[in-house]
């Protein structure tokens, strides 16, 4: 059921890193590879610093930054993050409230379980109205 789902069921894949030193252009190329929208920057262990998205590649292309600088000079440092076991309400809440469409998902020990899109969220609440829909027939 929608209201009571968590986070960690809206995953559907391995996470997407990249380390701080990745160059801007290796990150594009992963993402572009992946057909993703941003990827993560860890630590060496796993611990979320920042992410890069499509918006931060727009700023670095307006800006003329060289696409061989590293990832975590463009990196948008300690984003919003989410841990696994919250529910998917609270996803919804913070996406709006930081006008955010990636969301990286986190165990309670701080490291990287996957990440979540405003896209997987309209996904999950799309079959949640289908399933009423077939309740109420």
């Amino acid at each position: 059921m929608y209201v009571t789902s968590k986070v960690g069921e809206l995953i559907r894949r391995a996470p997407i890193s990249v380390s701080p030193s990745t160059s801007i252009r290796n990150a594009v190329q992963i993402m572009n590879r992946e057909n993703i929208g941003s990827v993560i920057v860890t630590d060496p262990e796993g611990r979320v610093i920042g992410i890069f998205t499509e918006r931060d590649l727009v700023r670095v292309i307006a800006e003329g930054v060289d696409l061989d600088s590293s990832i975590a000079s463009v990196m948008t440092r300690n984003p919003v993050v989410i841990y696994e076991d919250e529910p998917i309400s609270r996803a919804v809440v913070l996406m709006a409230e930081k006008r955010i469409r990636h969301l990286p998902v986190i165990r309670r020990n701080g490291t990287l379980v996957g990440m979540i899109t405003a896209r997987d969220i309209t996904e999950r609440f799309k079959k949640y109205l289908e399933e009423l829909g077939d309740i109420s027939e």
